[in-house]
This record gives structure tokens, sequence and C-alpha cells, in this order.
């Protein structure tokens, strides 16, 4: 394993201003473990030895406005350069959650101590971004090699327990094996303590950036950490029908489905939110299975399990902290799922089409994002069309969505207030209804002239009384 490290002119010119300064600068964490698998890393993160916190501040001033983003943990920024300096340290346990630490800040430390304190040997790496030497105390390199993931000091891996986590979303990322003592070590870690906004940086890891996210959600479910997870793991062990879903339980096609997601996600980082939404819909789209479930005439059968997956849905992603308007339409992507798959089966009219565009404009996604969903659910079989990667009824469905132009936006209303005002109406509570009665008229017709549909609506009305 020979890959480049070379460094850019930026990372080098502070290094060698800190060389000068009298201290060494040395590359530490994701991007010596990125580099040496081949990866290009963003993840610049400085240890900085031999310099006091002040040494180092006043150095880095030489490269713009100093920011400290964690004096406490000695952790400092310059405005406009990505990139973390911080002081070697000691930690030391004091109290439960993320914050329960006493911090000693220590330029003296050799970095095989320093990096004792951190969670993996594959972690507990650094690089002289001068001399290109890797510093390799705990023997982070030849894990790397033999695909391995170890605790890097077994007795401090639990002091945090978002590493427990962690570890599932890198077994997924790196598709590497934990170690039966790490495995051991994380069975034990209760997850409780984290707050929801820490929970979500790691599933996002897992869900956007491995090629199958399966491999980290089943390690939750192997270690017992899927505990803490209660929507995703009333899951497990859920019967399906064999005809449907020959591949298992809903767990086992839940894993199956947040893979075939992946697989189709658009590399694009401009377009992580969208991807990210997918990948979740995919997650949730069947934890109403769980509540609905029954066994009919010897038929497994899960009537209404979309609308029932809502709330959970919803309680799953207030725990991770996921924003407002990505939980609105995660659980939009849960509710219509099966729409993809239905209209087209069930010959729907052209205002079905219209109307489901409608409620997902208003959630903030669109057919083709939920078709994105329904062909993972789709794929995430191992049904005949879904090993061959056929979905008749999903391409049937683009097709129509295209056809009637609310593949990417809801068509907008053709009747306004102001076409009311000009027939002589009075804004009142009447406008509301008049307006829903002109919405359907269009979602039925694909009329677009105002004046026709309001005559069909209030001669209707008219006729009504």
């Amino acid at each position: 394993m020979q890959p480049s490290l070379s460094v850019d002119s930026t990372v080098e010119s502070v290094a060698r201003a800190i060389q000068a300064a009298g201290g060494r600068a040395l590359l530490v964490g994701g991007y010596v473990r990125d580099r040496l698998l081949g990866f290009s890393s963003k993840d610049l993160d400085f240890e900085i030895y031999g310099l006091k916190l002040q040494e180092l501040e006043s150095v880095l001033r030489t490269f713009g406005e100093v920011i400290a983003v964690g004096r406490a943990f000695g952790v400092l920024r310059v405005k406009g350069l990505d990139i973390d300096f911080s002081i070697p340290r000691r930690d030391s346990k004091t109290g439960r959650g993320h914050r329960g630490f006493l911090v000693e800040l220590d330029p003296t430390l050799d970095f095989a101590t320093a990096a004792r304190r951190r969670d993996l040997t594959i972690n507990s790496m650094a690089m002289d971004p001068l001399t290109h030497e890797v510093l390799d105390p705990h023997g982070g390199r030849e894990d790397l090699s033999r695909r391995v993931l170890r605790a890097t000091d077994p007795e401090r891996f639990g002091e945090d327990s978002l590493r427990a986590l962690r570890v599932a979303q890198l077994r997924a990322r790196f598709e590497m094996e934990p170690d039966a003592e790490l495995r051991a070590l994380c069975a034990r870690i209760d997850l409780s303590d984290l707050p929801g906004e820490r929970l979500l940086e790691e599933f996002k890891k897992m869900l956007l950036k491995a090629k199958r996210p399966s491999l980290g959600l089943e390690f939750l479910r192997e270690t017992g950490l899927l505990r803490h997870f209660s929507e995703l793991q009333s899951m497990v062990g859920v019967p399906q029908d064999k005809e449907w879903h020959p591949e298992g339980t809903v767990w086992e096609h839940t894993l199956l489905v947040v893979d075939a997601a992946a697989a189709a996600r658009t590399g694009n980082d401009e377009n992580d939110e969208e991807d990210l939404i997918v990948l979740f819909g995919a997650l949730c789209h069947d934890l109403g299975k769980p509540l609905t479930t029954v066994e009919v005439d010897g038929r497994i059968r899960s009537p209404c399990h979309e609308e029932e997956g809502v709330p959970v849905t919803e309680s799953f992603l207030t725990r991770l902290r996921l924003s407002n308007e990505m939980a609105t339409a995660v659980v939009a992507l849960v509710r219509h799922h099966l729409a993809p798959s239905q209209l087209p089966q069930g010959g729907a009219t052209p205002k079905a089409y219209r109307r489901l565009a409608r409620k997902l404009d208003a959630a903030g996604v669109n057919a083709r994002i939920l078709h994105r969903v329904a062909q993972a659910d789709h794929f995430g079989r191992t049904t005949p069309d879904a090993i061959a990667r056929a979905f008749p009824a999903g391409d049937e469905f683009l097709r129509r969505v295209e056809e009637l132009a609310v593949e990417v936006k809801a068509a907008g209303d053709v009747v306004l207030g102001r076409h009311l005002i000009a027939r002589g109406f009075t804004p009142s509570p009447r406008f509301g209804e008049i307006l829903a009665a002109c919405r359907e008229v269009q979602d039925e017709t694909g009329w677009e002239e105002p004046e026709r549909i309001l005559d069909r609506v209030l001669a209707e009305m008219g006729s009504q009384g």
C-alpha cells in the first residue's frame, strides 16, 4: 500500500511556519487513514507538538483571523482554511456524556501517548506533511491491510459512547471487520447519553458514504446497539409474504432496500440533501409493518403499513434531530412509497397523478424522488424481476408523470383569488371552498384556462343549491 501522500501548498506552508516557531505539525486521524486507503480526503486535522496554545495562535494569525472553535479542547481554526489545529491532550472521564471529560493540554506529549485517546488504530496514525513520514505506534497501517477494526486502547474505548456508532459507520464505509474484542466493547456501550445531533452525523456518514450501509446497520443488530433505536429494532423478525418477499423478514428486506438506494446515489456533493432524504426514506419506508402485519388465510399481509409508518418515522427522525424540512420530506416518501407501483397497476387517472404531485410538492419532494425510493424498495428483494433490475410499473409511473409534466413539480393553481374578485366575489371563507373545487377540476381535466375552470365550478355549485 504505497499511495501518494503529497499535500497541497497551503498545508505545507502552515507546517513550515509551525516548524520555524519550534513546533511540529502532524496531520492526524481520518486524513491519514483515507490517504493510505487511496481515497481523497478533505478531513484536515493538524495536531501541533512543541507549542503552547498561545504560541500556536500567534503563528496562525499570520495566515488570517484565528477562531477558537474549542478552546477548552485546544482547537483553533483560521478563517478561510477548512483545517482544525489542536494541541495534544490528556482526557480524563469525569461524568456521563460527551462533555464529561477533564482535558489537560500538553504539547510535550509524544505522539504514541497522545494517540492512545483515539478510538481505533486506523484513526491513530499521523503524517508529517513536510517529510511524508507516517507515524503508526498502534498498528493502524497493518489493520488497514488486514481490513480489521480494532480499539486503540480497549480500557478507554468506552469513554465516548459515540464510538460504538462510529464503528458501525466505518464498518459500512470501508467494509472492514471489527475484531471480537471491539464487538464486545461496543455491545456494552449505552448510547442513551448522546444528543440526537451526534447520532445524526454518524447515520449521515453511513448512509451517504457507504456502498453498503447495511453492514453498519447489521452491526448495530449484532451487538445489541439497535435497542437504542426501537423503531428500527421493531422490524427485526417481522415476517413477510414469501411471494413478494422471498428474501425474508422486514429487517432483511430493509437492509437490501437501503443498499439499493445507496447504489443509486447521485454522487454529487451538492445533491447530498436529496440523497439523504432518499436514504432515510429507504430506511424508514416499512416502519409501519411491525404494527400492521397479520396472517390472513395463510398469507402475510401488512394493510395500511405506509400510513401507520408515518408516526414511527417521525419519532425516529425527531430522536436524530433531523431538520423539520427534511423530516417532512422523508415522511412524505414513507406515506406514498407504494404509489409508483400502485398507480400504474391500478389504471389511475391523470387526476390521481396530479393530486399525488401536489402532496409531494407540499412536502418538498417530487415524483422523481419518490420513484427513487420505490425503485429501491422494488430492487431490495430476491424476486426474479428485482434480480433482473426490472421495475415495469415504476417505468410506467415515470412515463406518466413526465407526460403530465408533474415529475419535478406540481402544476400551480390556475384559478386564483383575483379571478374570484374579478367575478364580483368578496374575500370570505367561501373563497377557499371555490378555490379547492377549482383545483379539483384542474387536476381532473388538466385545463389551463381559469375562466373555463371557474365557469364549471360555479355552475356545479349553483346546481347544488
